[in-house]
């Protein structure tokens, strides 16, 4: 996470638990640039991005989904989501 900060001029991020699999943590940096992880707990979430100096959203809305830039593939990949697909074609 810090490495992600570092090459995107800074980040913060936004965690969704996902059941058993875990909580997702949703990396978005200052430059439109994002990623996730998936942490095996909320609290290992919590605490790595902690250590990390991440600064965390309730939610993934508003001014943090706005920073977001998405490419081609994303659109591609959403689009076959949407549509029942598997993804990118």
């Amino acid at each position: 996470m810090r490495a992600f900060g570092a090459r995107h001029g800074g980040a913060e991020g936004q965690l969704a638990y996902l059941g058993r699999r875990g909580t997702r943590i949703v990396l978005v940096g200052a430059d439109g640039g994002w990623g996730d992880l998936v942490a095996p707990s909320d609290e290992v979430a919590r605490s790595a991005a902690e250590q990390a100096g991440l600064a965390l959203r309730e939610s993934f809305e508003g001014e943090l989904a706005a920073k977001v830039v998405t490419g081609p593939y994303e659109w591609r990949r959403m689009a076959g989501i949407q549509l029942g697909g598997r993804g990118a074609a």
